[in-house]
This record gives structure tokens, sequence and C-alpha cells, in this order.
């Protein structure tokens, strides 16, 4: 009986070490499951929160925890100050991360588990011409 706790033991002992190791390494992005596609390169994406904002801008880092969001942008309401006309008086405004008053780098961290999907963005988007048309 003892031999039998003894071997039980070691074999639980084992799993537990080897559940560890398992997600150690997929904590440091050595290994992954479920792990996002990769973004076509040169190109510019669209990136869909869980709090239902959305920025634009050059994803990388996909194998980790986190992604990371560089060159980015979002969309800010500006409306105007005429009375009447609803959502007529909505215009949107693409603003490049950075001028606001915390004085953010030009990169976001975004944690994997708050987003809700990406897209690559074709060279005729809208986004995309007015990122283009503000660079140069």
């Amino acid at each position: 009986m003892r031999t039998f706790l003894i071997i039980i033991s070691s074999v639980f002992g084992a799993a537990a070490a080897l559940t560890v190791l398992i997600w150690m390494l997929a904590f440091y992005g050595l290994i992954g499951w479920g792990d996002f596609p990769a973004p076509k390169e040169a190109t510019w994406q669209a990136v869909f929160l869980t709090n239902n904002q959305v920025y634009f801008g050059h994803l990388t880092n996909l194998d980790r925890g986190y992604l990371l969001l560089t060159n980015v942008y979002y969309l800010r309401v500006a409306e105007n100050l005429q009375q009447g006309g609803g959502d007529q008086n909505q215009n949107l405004n693409l603003v490049k991360l950075g001028g606001e008053l915390h004085g953010p780098e030009d990169a976001m961290f975004i944690p994997k588990d708050k987003v809700q999907f990406w897209e690559n963005l074709s060279s005729a988007s809208k986004v995309v011409n007015a990122i283009q048309s503000s660079i140069k």
C-alpha cells in the first residue's frame, strides 16, 4: 500500500510540474494555442476592442499576452455647435496618438483578451488614405 501511495504522489507531482511548465511557456510566448493570425506586413490594421473603441496602426507582437500597436490613430467625434439635426452634426476626426494631455508615446500595448477582432485595411480604405495624407 505504501508503494502505491508513493507512485500516485509521484504521478500527481509530475503532472503538476508539467502543467506549471506548460503555463509558463505559454505565458512567455514560447508556445501558444489559439494565437492570432499574423497581419500582412506593410499594411494598416484596425483593432476593435471589447469596450467599443477602435484603433488603427501597425500590429505586432501577436505571440505574447499583449499586442503591440504602433503608428496609432483613433477616431474622435467632434460635434458642431449648431442646434438640432442630431447625428448630422457629428464629424469624425482621425487623431494621431501622442498629442493628448498625458503625452503618451506612439505605441499601445493591448491585452489580447480586450481585443474583439482586428482587420487588415486595404489601400483603398478612407482611413488609410487619411493617414497617408496626414503623413505627407
